[in-house]
């Protein structure tokens, strides 16, 4: 019998007394990170049997906005390259590439 490998990730929210988080730290042993902290985070599941996207979006009140901005271009291009390497759909990528750009271009985030 082939040896079973699990990897964890743990994710901890303080939260203020009107539960709005104060603080988001995490750990991915496997990544070497241990509590640490962070501001925004967003994580996304696949719920095969309802064939929809579970979300969990958070970030902390301190989190500035201009930073907010520079998250979501970020995140966007790396779904851009999660997209490509997952379904090698080269026309589609360099649509949502041209969109990062865009939005980039609006929010004028490339100086």
């Amino acid at each position: 019998m082939a040896n079973i490998l699990t990897s964890k990730i743990e994710l901890n929210v303080e939260l203020d007394e009107n539960r709005i988080p104060k603080k988001l730290r995490w750990s991915a042993q496997d990544g070497g990170i241990t509590n640490e902290e962070a501001k925004a985070m967003m994580l996304s599941v696949w719920d095969n049997k309802a064939k929809e996207t579970l979300r969990i979006d958070l970030w902390t009140k301190d989190m500035p906005v201009d930073e907010m901005k520079q998250f979501f271009h970020q995140t966007l291009v790396a779904m851009s390259d999660t997209f490509n390497r997952a379904t090698q759909d080269e026309k589609m990528t360099a649509t949502m590439k041209d969109f990062c750009d865009y939005f980039a271009e609006k929010l004028e985030l490339k100086k």
